[in-house]
């Protein structure tokens, strides 16, 4: 089936996308990244050692810009101001590479999106020529003004970053898919296999997860189940769902010219 994701005018044959933190070490994140079959992964720049430390370990060696697209992102930026910097940071040390992640949050409790601190980020990065995915909230009317600036791909949470709660807010991400055209993808809340299917099952055209497998008790192995959860539930969108019915009764097999019994 040739269904690819496309992002900035590229084409991916997964549509699941993976970050390289929180695991015990980089061994980890390779195995869990070729459990997954990602194609794109994101690197925070501000945790991340991709060469500024020359004494520690880098993770280009284990996760080489050769075989991943890089999505270096802005985690941990709380204004406009930083959350451009960091990207410009990230463009030098990728050599130029511009697909980028951005988002800004509101708060370090529930680290929301703070939204307005995000348009302006958004507006100054695709400016100086970045390809923006932009990390939001569920709002449709936001959505539409991010692509409207710019954006390649919009992000909402589904719920918050690292909580796994799932998929609280279908009915926004339908309104919001049905606003704008470029890609959505659900970016943040999902805790399981389950919460992946479901995301895809609803039309988005891609799960970013990194919690919901660094923090599994078996990393590698939940990466292969969100890899399976996200095909299956592109196919079962693409295939189409039966009606739901309440209180009707729809036999699978027919029920004319049966054979009946008869008591005396």
């Amino acid at each position: 089936m040739n269904d690819k994701l496309i992002i900035a005018g590229k084409s991916y044959s997964s549509r699941l996308l993976v970050g390289t933190g929180k695991y015990k070490d980089f061994a980890e994140t390779r195995a869990a990244l070729d459990a997954s079959g990602a194609e794109i992964v994101t690197v925070a720049i501000r945790r991340t050692n991709l060469g500024q430390n020359a004494n520690e370990p880098n993770l280009l060696d284990s996760v080489p810009p050769s075989k991943f697209t890089y999505l270096p992102n802005t985690a941990g930026c709380y204004s406009a101001d930083d959350a451009v910097r960091t990207l410009r940071l990230a463009r030098e040390l990728l050599d130029g590479h511009t697909l980028v992640k951005l988002e800004v949050l509101g708060d370090p409790q529930s680290l929301y999106p703070n939204v307005i601190e995000t348009l302006a980020a958004a507006k100054t990065l695709v400016a100086e020529g970045f390809q923006v995915m932009v990390y939001t909230s569920d709002d449709p009317i936001i959505a539409k003004q991010l692509e409207d600036i710019g954006c390649v791909a919009i992000m909402p949470l589904a719920s918050l970053i690292g909580s796994g709660m799932g998929i609280l807010n279908p009915w926004n991400l339908q309104l919001l898919m049905e606003r704008v055209q470029v890609p959505v993808i659900v970016d943040a809340g999902v805790g399981t296999a389950s919460d992946a299917a479901i995301a895809m099952e609803l039309g988005c055209d891609g799960v970013l997860m990194n919690t919901a497998i660094a923090a599994a008790q078996n990393p590698v192995l939940m990466a292969g189940a969100m890899k399976k959860a996200v095909e299956a539930g592109r196919e079962a969108y693409l295939a189409g769902r039966m009606p739901k019915k309440l209180y009707s009764a729809s036999p699978s097999s027919p029920t004319a010219g049966i054979i009946s019994s008869t008591r005396s």
